[in-house]
């Protein structure tokens, strides 16, 4: 038995798994810090670490699946997932004994969790993942005709109807983050680089027209964030740019080493969460936070090596779309955190506190993990029975 399980593991990617566990390592040792220097209580770190920890049994259990029966199973996840998000659209705090539907986690308009005890859960984390293995599947049906009116025409319904649902929400930043896998997905699986531009042309020139016609588009709140990075000393924003300054305050003070993990930090709202780079870095310096961006970095290579080295076109489209979610998160969490972008509550992969989130990263990784064994089975296949 022991011997099988090394043999397995010498089958998946190691490196990647590692650098995961690395980054999960590193997100509980911060929040243990935050749990005893803001919270007074460590159970944000508690549930960060049980949540990782079954996460990658959960991702070494996925690396072993057949994704294209996993695609082809598409009416089980993407019911089951979207399922769940719909009633959030019309339902807002609405208690059912313990459970409350449409929970509003944040204090704002985005009532996208479901509230289950004490704990909370994102529906939309579980779509994200059956939107990438649908949108996987819809590319490996029409490769190498992507381009043709019809066909691209309903790849960008089955990219535009999520982003839709998920924008009624009232989760901006996850819309983005749905567009943003969509997009990159649709163009490796081979959108042209003319359509791509005219593409990009057309929404920039659409959205600058509908915001001159409607100025009003925007909510309050969302004009002010925007508004907020762009004049981020203005007064009359100081509720919306108190966060963001307390984050870039905290990233500049916390020098090369940092002020260190029971240390004097810069007090920034919500570190265990959507600005838990800014507290690593005032914590543990330009070292940490360099050490947590390579480890970021680290796996988003590691993942589109994989896309790059497998032979099987689904295979490589989910990779990709693993790799894009990851991106995109990342990207705009960071920009968040240095004041370059609005905050919009997209949080930092692996490191920001949330029990389903991690979990669900990890259940991508496994996916990718998957197809990365799938040349070592082919090649095994090829080569017949071991005497």
């Amino acid at each position: 038995m022991l011997k099988l399980a090394r043999r397995y593991l010498r089958r998946i990617d190691g490196p990647l798994l590692l650098m995961c566990a690395a980054c999960s390592v590193l997100s509980v040792v911060v929040l243990v810090s935050i749990g005893q220097n803001q919270l007074g209580s460590i159970n944000k770190a508690s549930v960060q670490f049980i949540a990782s920890a079954l996460g990658l049994m959960l991702a070494l259990v996925f690396s072993s699946v057949d994704i294209h029966a996993l695609a082809r199973a598409w009416p089980l996840h993407a019911v089951l997932s979207w399922g769940l998000v719909l009633p959030t659209l019309f339902l807002h705090n609405v208690r059912a004994g313990f459970l409350t539907i449409g929970y509003d986690a944040g204090g704002t308009s985005n009532y996208s969790w479901y509230r289950v005890g004490g704990m909370t859960f994102q529906p939309a984390e579980l779509a994200k993942i059956s939107f990438i293995l649908t949108l996987a599947l819809h590319l490996y049906t029409v490769r190498g005709r992507v381009n043709k009116p019809r066909n691209l025409l309903l790849l960008l319904l089955h990219i535009g109807l999520p982003v839709l649902v998920i924008h009624i929400q009232g989760d901006d930043g996850t819309a983005l983050v749905f567009l943003g896998i969509g997009l990159v997905m649709l163009f490796a699986g081979g959108l042209s680089g003319w359509l791509v531009a005219g593409g990009l042309a057309a929404v920039c020139g659409g959205a600058v027209a509908l915001l001159r016609l409607k100025p009003n588009l925007l909510k309050g709140y969302q004009a002010k964030r925007i508004l907020a990075v762009l004049h981020p000393e203005d007064p009359a924003l100081a509720d919306f740019t108190y966060q963001q300054n307390k984050g870039a305050m905290a990233i500049g003070t916390g020098g090369l080493t940092g002020t260190g993990l029971a240390g004097e930090h810069i007090f920034v709202p919500n570190a265990w969460n959507d600005f838990i780079f800014s507290y690593l870095a005032n914590a543990l310096g330009f070292l940490g936070a360099l050490a947590a961006l390579a480890l970021l970095f680290g796996i988003l290579v590691k993942i589109l090596a994989t896309a790059l080295r497998s032979a099987d076109a689904l295979g490589r489209s989910i990779c990709v779309g693993v790799f894009a979610a990851l991106f995109w998160q990342c990207l705009i969490n960071l920009g968040m955190n240095l004041q370059v972008l609005p905050v919009i509550g997209v949080t930092l992969p692996f490191f920001s506190a949330g029990g389903s989130s991690v979990v669900m990263i990890y259940l991508c990784i496994g996916l990718v993990l998957a197809v990365g064994r799938r040349p070592a089975r082919s090649r095994a296949l090829a080569a017949g029975p071991v005497e």
